[in-house]
């Protein structure tokens, strides 16, 4: 369990470092994988059908995605573990019987090369990269439950070990399949299929022994717990996953019809895995605020504080990337994009610098009304930001003609800035 009285900045630090690693790790997973592609043949169109049969297995692993604050909120014995183990399961097999619908051809067709006007070459290539995607999904759901359970019992440093296990086989697995001559985008997808497996393969074996303790434990806290009120706490914040993410389909519609479409798909996943590097800061702090609050919030503004001086750096840090040469070194020489297409990159990212920082802002927001029980206005806040940017799309691709990736980045900052915001009235203060 976690000792939250005597905290310092020191010991914040010391717990949330190997989930910012965590997270800073699985930000270099496509970053990694666009350098594969970009180098291989037909890298527009690969990197344009690896970003679309990944923005599709994100919005179905969507629902998942919070099983990791769940875990570390609610699993305190045997009862607790029992039944939200059982929800998990419930949860993996739906989302892989939804994935399997959207590969159906009919339907996979109609939503990419109907509604979203994609070319049908990439449309194919698209479709087979979210075939090897298949298992991706329910394996995260089974990591992300077990990494709260040693979140919750302060272990978080195999959390950081589960993912360098990951990371490795991303770059094994990416190298072997590149060097086999694989497509671009298989290349991805199976790399990062094969890496998700052995993950959660990993964290099962290193969570074993802390499973036998909670199993002896007596639920006190939560031994009345039952699926109907597993999923009222839940449902909210798989809600809030699912319009987060969701917003990658919708994205990917209006860049296939905006100015520089193609050029446009194939950059935004490079500018994109390059500012979530940064944001993945603010995405390890949510367990962080949730474990070490204290039962009497004692530590508020401690945590608070931290979250404000994480905030300053990674604005600091990304803004030396993105005003300097070092861009050039990114998009040119590490992601091996063409001087065309880095050209592209450029302003995207200059108009993002703040997204990290909002990053932060959110999750500690998320978490001030997660442990308060609250998980209703999450749902709400990220409805605004997907609301937000699909108008701010609307006008700039539709009406204004921009470029599609300028528009989308500038429909990001908008977006974020309306949750961040409405979230600023409704989450509780101490």
């Amino acid at each position: 369990m976690v000792i939250t009285e005597g905290l310092t900045y020191r010991r914040i630090f010391l717990f949330w470092g190997p989930l910012a690693l965590t997270w800073l790790m699985m930000a270099l997973e496509q970053p990694i994988l666009i350098a594969f592609i970009a180098r291989l043949s037909e890298a527009k169109y690969n990197l344009a059908a690896f970003g679309i049969a990944g923005s599709f297995a994100m919005i179905i692993e969507a629902p998942i995605i919070m099983l990791m604050s769940a875990s570390t909120a609610l699993v305190t014995g045997r009862h607790s573990y029992i039944k939200l183990k059982r929800f998990t399961d419930i949860l993996n097999a739906g989302i892989t019987a939804f994935q399997l619908i959207v590969l159906f051809p009919p339907v996979f067709n109609y939503i990419v090369i109907v509604l979203m006007d994609v070319p049908a070459e990439v449309a194919r290539i698209a479709h087979i990269a979210l075939l090897i995607f298949l298992p991706w999904a329910a394996s995260i759901g089974y990591r992300r439950f077990y990494q709260g359970i040693l979140i919750r019992n302060n272990l978080t440093r195999r959390v950081t070990y589960g993912t360098m296990v990951r990371l490795s086989v991303i770059v094994v697995a990416g190298l072997i399949l590149y060097f086999a001559g694989a497509k671009g985008a298989y290349v991805g997808a199976g790399a990062m299929s094969i890496a998700v497996i052995c993950e959660a393969i990993a964290t099962r074996l290193m969570v074993s022994r802390t499973l036998k303790d909670l199993h002896l434990k007596e639920d006190t806290e939560n031994g009345s717990m039952r699926l109907r009120s597993i999923a009222k706490f839940y449902y909210p914040l798989a809600l809030t996953s699912i319009l987060s993410l969701g917003v990658h389909p919708f994205v990917t519609f209006f860049l296939g019809r905006s100015y520089m479409a193609l050029e446009s798909l194939a950059v935004l996943p490079v500018v994109s895995s390059l500012v979530f590097i940064f944001r993945s800061m603010g995405l390890s702090y949510q367990e962080v605020n949730i474990a070490l609050i204290g039962k009497q919030k004692q530590n508020y503004t401690l945590l608070r504080n931290f979250a404000i001086y994480l905030g300053i750096a990674v604005t600091f840090l990304i803004s030396v990337l993105a005003f300097t040469p070092l861009a050039d070194l990114w998009f040119i020489n590490i992601s091996g994009l063409s001087k065309e297409l880095a050209d592209l990159s450029y302003l995207p990212l200059k108009i993002m610098i703040l997204l990290p920082a909002l990053t932060v802002l959110l999750n500690f927001q998320r978490s001030s009304l997660i442990i308060n029980g609250t998980t209703g206005p999450i749902s709400v806040a990220t409805a605004l930001e997907l609301a937000g940017i699909i108008v701010v799309l609307l006008v700039c691709v539709v009406f204004l003609n921009m470029t599609g990736v300028v528009a989308a980045s500038i429909a990001f900052m908008i977006g974020r800035s309306m949750s961040n915001l409405y979230l600023c009235h409704i989450a509780p203060r101490v």
